[in-house]
């Protein structure tokens, strides 16, 4: 985009673009085709158990390795693109996602399909700090706005890659994994462009405004202190998702015998639930303040989450959509309310805070993994109930509202 205010004297005070509507969709888009992606090989869990006699424990290394490998790569790439922002690594970033699903797709033990997960995990690294300055460079102001149509594609996305595991994977097997790739040729090409707007950008009264350090009144104790109770409550919300999104079809047939699509089905009910509270976070933060819905949005998932191992079927989806609603709100608050917390740092937080709740949700898958061997998996539900109570947490992050700029 061609930057008009290039000649403007430098004290002056210039007016900040408007909204890129268009880029945001763009890489709301490109988030749909990553998580989409992601999320196939979530769904696609009793496939893989089926054909290689998997553990409990062995499904949630697989989760593991993916989400490991996100939360270590993340942080070291938001830091990295702070210093030196890397437009053209996003198509890069979506080209280790084509050929961990090339490999899935033809893997024949589980070490391979460790490895394979290993490979699209690196391609979340990469593709979320830098996409999540993308959405702040568009925004022209609108952060929350701007970060829950970015998030909202990805949780889109994962609620579309039961229902394609259902009806191409588990009729076709396993090799039809090598279909889903061609999303991320797709999203190769959508990319490119957005980095070409993106690094011509960089330079500009956008691009100086959406990377600025600003002074946010708060002493560097304030900032550990509040960045501490963000991580707790990260912790408590992706352990409780860890227990959805990866053993709820396993959980639905169980304790409702369910057959592996209708409970694959299911599985999108609760993650249309997530889609639907990111899209609300962001925009509800932007008006009444980032703490408020944090607060509000954790804590409020705990009467749902409680009921849920009660209910039957019927009421078991109702409470599992709502759970989804209430705590996928929280995300894009907190990852503003963190930017807000360190301007300047937008890679930086961005990485750190995608890398902690994709690690979070692998070590949870994990260790709730083992936790279903050892006793059941209705047990992992009646626990992992609680957790949501730790949104209490929430009430001494100090307000940003007057403060951030």
């Amino acid at each position: 985009m061609k930057n008009t205010l290039a000649t403007a004297p430098t004290d002056t005070v210039q007016p900040e673009p408007g909204v890129v509507f268009p880029v945001l969709g763009a890489i709301s888009l490109t988030h749909l085709l990553n998580d989409m992606m992601q999320s196939v090989l979530l769904a696609i869990y009793p496939v893989l158990q089926g054909r290689f006699d998997l553990s409990f424990a062995q499904v949630g290394v697989i989760t593991l390795a993916f989400q490991f490998s996100s939360s270590l790569l993340q942080p070291v790439v938001g830091r990295l693109t702070d210093r030196r922002p890397m437009p053209y690594s996003l198509p890069i970033g979506m080209g280790f996602t084509f050929c961990g699903l090339l490999l899935l797709s033809q893997a024949w033990n589980f070490p391979l399909v460790v490895l394979a997960a290993t490979l699209v995990g690196a391609g979340s690294s990469v593709f979320h700090p830098e996409s999540s300055r993308v959405a702040r460079m568009a925004s022209a102001g609108h952060h929350g706005l701007a970060q829950s149509i970015f998030q909202v594609g990805g949780n889109i996305g994962s609620s579309i890659g039961p229902l394609l595991a259902a009806l191409l994977i588990v009729p076709h097997g396993q090799e039809s994994v090598a279909w889903v790739s061609l999303a991320a040729l797709a999203g190769i090409c959508i990319l490119c462009g957005v980095s070409r707007w993106y690094a011509a950008n960089l330079s500009s009264v956008r691009g100086r405004a959406s990377l600025r350090q600003t002074d946010t009144g708060l002493s560097a104790r304030q900032v550990r202190g509040a960045v501490s109770i963000l991580m707790l409550l990260i912790f408590s919300k992706y352990f409780y998702l860890a227990s959805l999104s990866s053993y709820f079809t396993f959980y639905l047939i169980d304790r409702f015998d369910l057959g592996i699509q209708q409970a694959q089905y299911s599985l999108f009910v609760f993650l249309a639930g997530v889609a639907t509270g990111t899209l609300v976070g962001g925009p509800v933060g932007d008006r009444i303040g980032r703490k408020r819905v944090i607060w509000g949005s954790i804590l409020g998932t705990a009467p749902f989450s409680l009921a849920l191992p009660y209910a039957n079927l019927h009421w078991t989806l109702i409470l599992a959509f709502c759970a989804g609603v209430m705590i996928a709100s929280a995300f894009p608050a907190i990852i503003v309310y963190a930017q807000e917390l360190m301007p300047g740092k937008t890679g930086t937080v961005s990485g750190l805070f995608f890398g902690l709740a994709f690690g979070m949700g692998g070590i949870g898958a994990a260790a709730l993994g083992r936790l279903a061997d050892a006793t059941s998996i209705a047990f992992v539900y009646h626990l992992c109930a609680f957790l949501p109570l730790l949104g209490l947490a929430a009430f001494f992050l100090p307000d940003t509202r007057r403060r951030a700029v």
